[in-house]
């Protein structure tokens, strides 16, 4: 059998070394304890307001929340009428967090979304200063509805905030409300007169979210519940501040070695320059992912293991995450395209691949 994967044994050093067999006092890890499970009785709360509005996508729930509290953006793809934005909106309601919705056109500017300086009149002085009017931009949780309908000028305004979670406008730079979360939307339908995101903006995503049909079950509900009188009153589950705290204590989750291991191995294999990459990486992959996928992998990861009530992270939560976090990292192809082979489809491959057994003998867990 054909040796695929190269794997190299990493051993703590230093301060790792002695940190690792530090045992945690009871009152840390009491306050660890309280923590989670407030954590995941947030989680239950938000998953039963949600399901008042929202009928099935229960995958697509579980990744925006653990996009949320690793403190990532989310792309979510899927064609018109998913309730992609009843969704995002519910959440925010939820949540008790400010919420707005940009319909990116291609005549949108980039002072649109960011906001600009207005010339004010002072009635009491009679001078004239600049003041700053804040854009759209400025709230927690944004819908970026079809992002790929505006040029890239004004693609480029919204993703720097993205990183940057601040907004310059001439020397003046204006910090963005904390928590901020934005969700942007693509059609995969209409191409016509859009604006594809290139691969570098699009890594600015942690994770690319495909929003699927519903069920022939969950389209009768949808039909039944939507068609009546009413609407759902929804209760708040979580301030602002709470959440904050919340990403927080998901930072703190502890990871074993072998974990870490494994989400290296799984993003290097994704790149055809690298040895260790399979046969159908070279084949199928022009570009795989850059070091960013790693750490949204171990990132994501935490989140779900907490919000599942662990206070650590198994490598079944890497490959819970491995596909929205490396589906929109990795370009496919012509090769690829001809045989109908998806990102997705390698990614699956990658997962049935890489052995795990090899790494559960590291064992140990680091910060």
């Amino acid at each position: 059998m054909e040796k695929d994967f190269i794997f190299e044994e990493i051993k703590p050093e230093g301060e790792a070394a002695k940190r690792e067999h530090t045992p945690l006092d009871d009152a840390t890890r009491e306050r660890e304890e309280q923590a989670i499970r407030g954590l995941q009785t947030a989680h239950s709360r938000l998953r039963k307001e949600i399901r008042k509005v929202i009928i099935g996508q229960e995958e697509i729930v579980d990744q925006l929340l653990i996009a949320m509290f690793s403190r990532g953006h989310c792309l979510l793809v899927g064609v018109p009428g998913l309730a992609k934005t009843l969704l995002v909106s519910t959440i925010a309601k939820i949540l008790h967090l400010s919420f707005r919705r940009i319909q990116f056109t291609p005549d949108l500017m980039p002072s649109d979304i960011t906001g600009t300086d207005v010339l004010q009149d002072d009635p009491e002085t009679g001078r004239r200063s600049f003041q700053f009017m804040q854009g759209p931009l400025f709230t927690n949780m944004l819908l970026a509805d079809e992002i790929n309908r505006t040029p890239p000028k004004t693609q480029a305004a919204l993703l720097e905030a993205m990183q940057e979670r601040h907004v310059t406008v001439g020397s003046a730079t204006y910090r963005l409300p904390q928590p901020f979360f934005v969700l942007a939307t693509q059609n995969p339908i209409e191409q016509e007169g859009t604006y594809p995101l290139p691969e570098a903006q699009l890594d600015r995503f942690m994770f690319n979210v495909i929003v699927k049909y519903p069920s022939a079950a969950e389209e009768l509900r949808i039909l039944k519940q939507t068609t009546g009188g009413g609407e759902p009153e929804l209760e708040t589950a979580l301030t602002g501040k709470q959440i904050l705290a919340l990403q927080e204590v998901v930072r703190k989750v502890p990871v074993a070695e072998h974990v870490f291991v494994y989400a290296r191995d799984l993003v290097r294999a994704t790149r055809p320059g690298e040895l260790e990459s399979p046969r159908f990486v070279k084949e199928y992959v022009s570009w795989g992912a850059g070091p960013r996928a790693g750490q949204y992998l171990i990132v994501g990861a935490k989140a779900r293991a907490i919000l599942e009530g662990r206070f650590h992270v198994a490598t079944e939560d890497i490959k819970a995450v491995a596909h929205p976090v490396l589906r929109h990292r990795m370009v496919t192809n012509f090769h690829a395209d001809s045989e109908n082979v998806t990102t997705d489809d390698v990614i699956d491959t990658l997962l049935e691949k890489i052995p795990i057994a090899l790494h559960e003998k590291a064992g140990r867990i680091v910060q």
